[in-house]
């Protein structure tokens, strides 16, 4: 049975242990948030503008690849705006009943979180346009000729939506958003101070050139960065003095198989694959998939981005092809037949 989409997502889904994790360590204010320079500034604008006319702000889209604080960021609006904030995500709201269960329990102010809002059904979305539009919900009671609409007003309230995927959102929906802001990957200085924090919330000591190699080995990508520490700092407990040193952090990297690029194990054996195997490509994405024993959707959504990304990876008419990066990466001599290919 060929996996789906959702089959895929579910992949990316964090463990109960590492949410807790990453909860525990969630930026609180603007001065614990890192990165985000330009989408921090505008937030920051939009709440302040919004206050200063006693409204709700405006329904706000954030996309980008996870793992970046979209529901961090979510959270700080919410405090910065003296909001509640609930929280839910687009699988969860099977019925169009159970949207107006949630829209209709909220105060006037409150935020509503709503996380992979790609994900949800027509007819839930379809109802969520006069409630973001015109603060109203229109429910159907009854059915055939006697079925009547009955109109409940909202109080003023704002959706904040989080996606992997913008492009999969209806342009209906999506243009009902007010604001829309993408997050981008950080920067290894961004990623230091993100993991230097996150280290002194979990009172682990840490030297700077260890915080220089997990930023380095992160992948541009604060929840990965957490990851990161939290097993080294795990590795240092049991092989070291419980403190992460050079050496501690360059052992635990090599342990997890992640290279000072930030490659894993997947990322490795896919790029040497289309190397050892297939002269450097180009290679079609099924024969890919059937050699790797991985599912293509796998091999599209999680393992390419960040190849691509770095320039390791291109995509072509005729299938997958690896760059010349990759093969000085590995150290493996480039012959001109492959140079002329790419």
């Amino acid at each position: 049975m060929q996996p789906t989409h959702d089959t895929v997502e579910e992949i990316t889904v964090v463990t109960p242990e590492e949410e807790a994790l990453f909860t525990s360590l969630r930026a609180k204010n603007w001065q614990e948030f890192f990165g985000q320079e330009n989408v921090k500034e505008a937030v920051k604008i939009g709440i302040e503008a919004a206050k200063k006319r006693g409204e709700a702000i405006e329904h706000i889209l954030l996309y980008g690849p996870p793992g970046l604080g979209k529901t961090t960021l979510s959270h700080i609006i919410a405090k910065e705006m003296g909001a509640s904030i609930k929280v839910t995500s687009g699988p969860a709201i099977e019925r169009a009943g159970d949207l107006a269960s949630i829209l209709t329990n909220l105060e006037k102010g409150d935020i509503l979180f709503i996380d992979e809002i790609h994900r949800l059904n027509k007819i839930v979305e379809e109802t969520l346009y006069p409630a973001m539009e015109d603060y109203c919900l229109d429910i159907v009671v009854g059915k055939g000729p006697a079925a009547r609409t009955l109109r409940l007003d909202l109080p003023q309230f704002t959706i904040i939506g989080a996606t992997t995927r913008v492009g999969l959102i209806d342009g209906p929906l999506r243009d009902r958003f007010g604001v829309m802001h993408r997050l981008t990957f950080y920067s290894p200085d961004e990623l230091g101070k993100i993991i230097k924090q996150a280290a002194e919330k979990l009172e682990v000591a840490i030297d700077a050139a260890s915080i220089v190699e997990l930023a380095k080995r992160s992948r541009g990508t604060p929840r990965i960065a957490l990851k990161l520490l939290k097993r080294t700092r795990d590795y240092a407990q049991v092989k070291g003095r419980g403190i992460i040193t050079q050496a501690i952090a360059n052992e635990a990297l090599s342990m997890l198989e992640v290279d000072h690029m930030g490659l894993d194990a997947s990322d490795t054996r896919l790029l040497r694959a289309i190397i050892e195997k297939y002269n450097g490509g180009p290679v079609g994405l099924e024969t890919l998939a059937a050699m790797l024993a991985e599912d293509s959707h796998t091999i599209e959504e999680v393992i390419e981005p960040y190849l691509l990304q770095i320039g390791f990876l291109q995509k072509t008419s005729r299938g997958r092809m690896v760059t010349k990066l990759a093969f000085d990466h590995f150290g493996i001599t480039i012959t001109s037949d492959q140079q002329a290919l790419l």
